[in-house]
């Protein structure tokens, strides 16, 4: 099915009363064995642009066979009739089905003393809730630990072992030396961390030609972190680094994304040639306006700010906004003026 292009305030207004395609299929290795017809009706049905009455959706197994007004259809086709609208599924676009909220365990936690099982059977439990909340797909950054799980995940949903959304992985996820975590207090002590590490040019081309070996869609570089002196977001990988990264992704059709909160974290990826920033807490005008000077996409992980905001005690609604909220609204205008 062709990519729709949603537009997120339009979803908002009909988010009340909608069917989502996703939360219909939660038996896809069933429907995927049958050449069953489903009709779907509803009283509206949302195509990402246009609301259209009337419409109906006619599925063949697992596979959307025609979109529109349906008279004629096969015989033996089940009718399932919806008050409200039906829409596509949406898209998740920064997710780690790997990781649970930081107000049940910390990230340490979760890296250092649960099992890569136990982790799995969390990311098994995240899949389907996922695809029940109607997100059809997922591009999950990183597993943060649980070295190439994700790709095994992937696998095991485009099998119908378990419901899940569609996944674009990018397993390790690559970071500098020395910048992630988790970090013991006794430097003699190495820890597992929570990405692969590299240290200059040819470390990074072995780096993610191992990731792409193991079933890598996408490779997740971090062009900054809170590695400063005081906690502070400093750059981490260079921009030559990052840049031969995105060759060697390149000549596997692979793009690159980059975790990058920070302006100068911001502005080397950008140069280096990334397809998306994700987070972007700090950018400035300048930044913004290269990123669309550059055809970078935005990734602006919204939600996940204000979560952690409210897991750090915050009481939305009751409570002003924190600084770092009140900085995230104004450089998303910014962005969104670019």
């Amino acid at each position: 099915m062709q990519a729709l292009n949603f537009k997120p305030l339009q979803i908002q207004v009909y988010m009340n009363r909608i069917v989502l395609l996703a939360g219909l299929f939660l038996c896809q290795s069933v429907l995927s064995q049958t050449n069953e017809f489903i009709l779907l009706k509803a009283d509206r049905l949302f195509d990402g642009v246009d609301m259209h009455n009337g419409w109906s959706v006619l599925i063949k197994g697992n596979t959307i066979a025609e979109v529109g007004v349906i008279n004629i259809y096969p015989g033996g086709t089940v009718i399932k009739t919806f008050k409200g609208t039906i829409m596509p599924g949406m898209i998740e676009g920064h997710s780690h089905l790997f990781l649970h909220p930081y107000n049940e365990t910390t990230w340490n936690d979760q890296v250092l003393n649960e099992s890569r099982a136990e982790r799995t059977a969390r990311a098994v439990n995240h899949a389907k809730a996922t695809l029940m909340a109607g997100f059809t797909m997922v591009r999950d950054l990183g597993t943060e630990g649980a070295a190439y799980d994700d790709a095994g995940l992937k696998r095991a949903i485009q099998k119908g072992v378990i419901p899940g959304p569609r996944m674009l992985v990018a397993t390790k996820a690559i970071v500098a030396k020395g910048a992630y975590g988790p970090h013991p207090e006794n430097g003699e002590v190495e820890f597992p961390q929570g990405a692969a590490e590299v240290s200059g040019v040819d470390d990074m081309m072995r780096e993610v030609r191992l990731q792409i070996s193991k079933g890598a869609d996408v490779i997740k570089l971090y062009a900054d972190y809170s590695w400063g002196k005081n906690g502070e977001t400093r750059p981490t990988l260079s921009q030559q680094e990052m840049a031969t990264a995105v060759a060697v992704a390149h000549d596997a059709g692979l793009t690159v994304v980059a975790h990058a909160a920070g302006a100068e974290g911001m502005r080397r990826a950008v140069m280096a040639g990334v397809a998306t920033v994700e987070h972007g807490d700090d950018g400035t005008k300048e930044v913004f306006e290269l990123m669309k000077e550059k055809m970078v996409a935005f990734c602006p992980t919204l939600a996940a700010g204000d979560a952690t905001s409210q897991y750090r005690g915050w009481k939305k609604g009751m409570e002003p906004e924190p600084a770092r909220i009140q900085v995230k609204r104004k450089t998303f205008q910014l962005a969104l003026q670019a």
